[in-house]
């Protein structure tokens, strides 16, 4: 509610009285960690599970305010981490899966990276009820359509989610391997000021999740879990070495000019369907 007092605005805020109890991850009990400050103005709580170690916020009643804009003006790694998820993804994909397949790019922002897959020469498409896209038009994931998409990535959106299991599954209802990036959230717990991934300036974070959290799920969803320990993981049907997954994302940004070498880039093909399309 605003109110004017001479040339000055006073913000009150009427804060929903909605508290998490249980852990939207595996149902159990949760705990109050601490509380802190979101959108330099709303007061929120933070619980932990003891059970599946995810951390999450109070009911975020905020979260209007926070999507205003979908892409939070604080995120000036995005172009950098789009080239290194580029690198990722296409090692994992040349040697571990059909690399002559389809893939979909879930929660796909303003379109980089799937530009980036199809120059490279993966046949990538996109999606995101959320945020325009602007760099993989012509190339939106048919949903109406029937295909077998043989991996999904899901990169920086899992700590997005408010209800991540729903959200795992209707991802799982599209492809049963899922390679995703988001920070591991570090034991101790740290405190707001401690660990920049909270987002508290921007409030669209609202879960964070440890190993043991992505393994109880995937022990749910009879998958096998990989993650390099920290920012990328894989859920997948494939029985791999997680030796093997750690050297692949470590080494990926030497590999991935070899890649591009082998592969025939989608760049001129789609340029010729693009102008076709408006002629």
């Amino acid at each position: 509610m605003l109110s004017k007092t001479g040339s000055k605005k006073i913000v009150t805020q009427t804060k929903k009285s909605m508290i998490s109890t249980t852990c939207r991850v595996c149902n159990k009990t949760v705990e109050t960690i601490f509380s802190t400050v979101i959108l330099q103005k709303h007061s929120a709580q933070f619980f932990k599970c003891s059970q599946c170690g995810y951390v999450q916020t109070e009911e975020p009643y905020w979260l209007e305010e926070a999507y205003k804009a979908s892409v939070n003006d604080s995120d000036t790694g995005m172009m950098m981490r789009s080239f290194w998820h580029r690198n990722i993804a296409a090692t994992l994909i040349y040697f571990l899966f059909d690399k002559k397949s389809k893939f979909l790019d879930y929660g796909g922002g303003y379109g980089v990276f799937v530009r980036l897959m199809r120059d490279v020469g993966f046949d990538f498409f996109w999606q995101d009820k959320h945020t325009e896209n602007l760099f993989a038009r012509g190339f939106e994931f048919p949903e109406s359509e029937k295909f077998t998409v043989e991996l999904l990535t899901c990169f920086e959106a899992f700590e997005h989610f408010v209800e991540p299991v729903t959200e795992l599954e209707n991802l799982l209802s599209i492809s049963r391997n899922i390679l995703l990036s988001t920070e591991f959230i570090p034991e101790p717990t740290p405190s707001p000021d401690d660990w920049w991934y909270y987002g508290t300036e921007h409030g669209q974070h609202i879960g964070f999740f440890q190993k043991k959290t992505f393994e109880f799920l995937a022990k749910k969803y009879n998958l096998f879990f990989y993650t390099n320990g920290q920012n990328i993981h894989l859920f997948t049907e494939k029985q791999l070495l997680s030796s093997t997954f750690k050297l692949m994302t470590k080494v990926s940004k030497f590999i991935t000019p070899l890649i591009q070498k082998r592969m025939d880039s989608l760049t001129w093909k789609d340029f010729e369907k693009l102008k076709a399309s408006v002629s």
